[in-house]
């Protein structure tokens, strides 16, 4: 309890980013089909979002260095209310898109500056407990987020304001703050051909989470849409992906530590498949039948990226942490910045169901990727725990790397 309460300001400003930011990506899909954007511009504002997500990745721990902790939060947070305001002063889908990226790098920007502090404070003792009430607070923020969108009108002035509100009463709790700031991290070295080098499996692992995930996250609405789905129905059916990702944390926690990660990456590609096929026949089945697809979406393939990073730490030493986990977040990275664009343009060109159609056929030659590196390496003897690992900033193996330890 007194590690919640010396971290309450930093959770708290967690809650608030989340509810901000993770509402606007689906609230900006309906507005630009209330606007009669095209699908394939929609799907730009999702990539231009995961483009502003890499860049502040990457400038985050520079801009800490330079300014500290809290100007560096509230810089960020600044870009990010800026994009938010502004979305109804200028109806363009491009000048949308260079807001997005101000929003992507507002998430990434703050994300680094909260996982850096948490770092800074926590001991090996408080290490396990204190992630895991991170990890909480951050999905359920993220379901609340998703929620949020079914009470906001489409290409509203007034939603964009409340959101941009939101994302200022974030610079509170950590800007008024008077635990003392922490000195300022080094920033891990950006090393791409790690993860591939250690792992190129989980590298490709990591390229189908983030097809799947960003894909879905930011041209789901317009799926839904597509079906005859209300604005608060398709809250639920976002809000159900989220909470089936949250639930198969555990079982496939369990199944990676107990099993060679390699069939459960494969078998979790195998029943993604299935959900996708579900998934894009569930346009008949009613509101409630889609919202249990949604669920069984998020079921299947929200666990793959952290069983691919579990993978990927198998064959790393203890000083590759840090940069493996930045590495692996690069390869997401990309994937995600491609993934909604792509998805965009075949539900255009080949109807709703061609959304899940790609995320199948990106899982299909994710099987076929592992049944070949089954054959051309062994399982490792060593093993290291299975971390749930949220994709929030390239600082996030600080937090996790220390809780791998090795398994037999």
């Amino acid at each position: 309890m007194r590690m919640i309460i010396s971290f309450a300001a930093l959770f708290l400003s967690v809650v608030l980013l989340q509810l901000s930011s993770g509402s606007l990506g689906p609230l900006d899909a309906l507005s630009g089909l209330a606007l009669d954007f095209t699908r394939q511009e929609i799907g730009m504002l999702g990539s231009a979002h995961f483009l502003g997500f890499f860049i502040g990745c990457w400038w985050a721990p520079r801009l800490m260095g330079s300014v500290g902790h809290s100007r560096a939060f509230a810089a960020f947070t600044a870009a990010g209310a800026i994009g938010l305001i502004a979305h109804m002063m200028i109806v363009d889908a491009v000048a949308w898109a260079v807001m997005r990226v101000a929003s992507g790098m507002c998430v990434a920007g703050c994300y680094t500056v909260i996982e850096a502090w948490l770092q800074a404070k926590v001991t090996n003792e408080t290490r396990g407990r204190t992630m895991g009430v991170y990890r909480v607070i951050d999905m359920g923020a993220s379901l609340a987020a998703q929620l949020v969108i079914g009470v906001l009108e489409p290409a509203s002035y007034i939603s964009y304001n409340i959101l941009a509100i939101v994302c200022c009463a974030a610079l509170l709790p950590l800007t008024l703050t008077t635990v003392k700031q922490p000195d300022t991290p080094s920033s891990p070295r950006l090393r791409p051909r790690l993860a591939f080098q250690r792992s190129p499996l989980a590298a490709a692992g990591v390229l189908v989470a983030a097809l799947s995930s960003a894909s879905f996250r930011m041209v789901g609405p317009i799926y839904g849409q597509e079906v005859g789905l209300s604005a608060q129905q398709i809250a639920w059916f976002m809000a159900a992906f989220v909470f089936g990702g949250a639930i198969a944390q555990y079982p496939a926690g369990w199944l990676a530590d107990k099993f060679d990660r390699r069939w459960i990456l494969i078998w979790l590609s195998v029943a993604a498949m299935a959900s996708c096929g579900v998934t894009a026949m569930s346009g008949g089945l009613g509101p409630a039948g889609i919202m249990l697809t949604a669920g069984l979406f998020g079921l299947t393939t929200f666990p793959i990226y952290s069983v691919a990073a579990a993978h990927a730490h198998d064959f790393a030493d203890e000083s590759e942490r840090v940069e493996l986990s930045a590495a692996l977040m690069f390869y997401f990275a990309l994937g995600a910045i491609a993934a909604p664009f792509t998805a965009s343009a075949l539900i255009d060109a080949y109807g709703p169901p061609a959304l899940f159609a790609m995320i199948a056929v990106g899982h299909g030659i994710l099987i076929v990727f592992g049944m070949a590196r089954m054959r051309a390496r062994k399982s490792p003897e060593q093993r290291t725990r299975y971390i749930y690992t949220p994709r929030t900033s390239f600082l996030i193996g600080r937090l996790t790397g220390r809780s791998r330890d090795r398994r037999n």
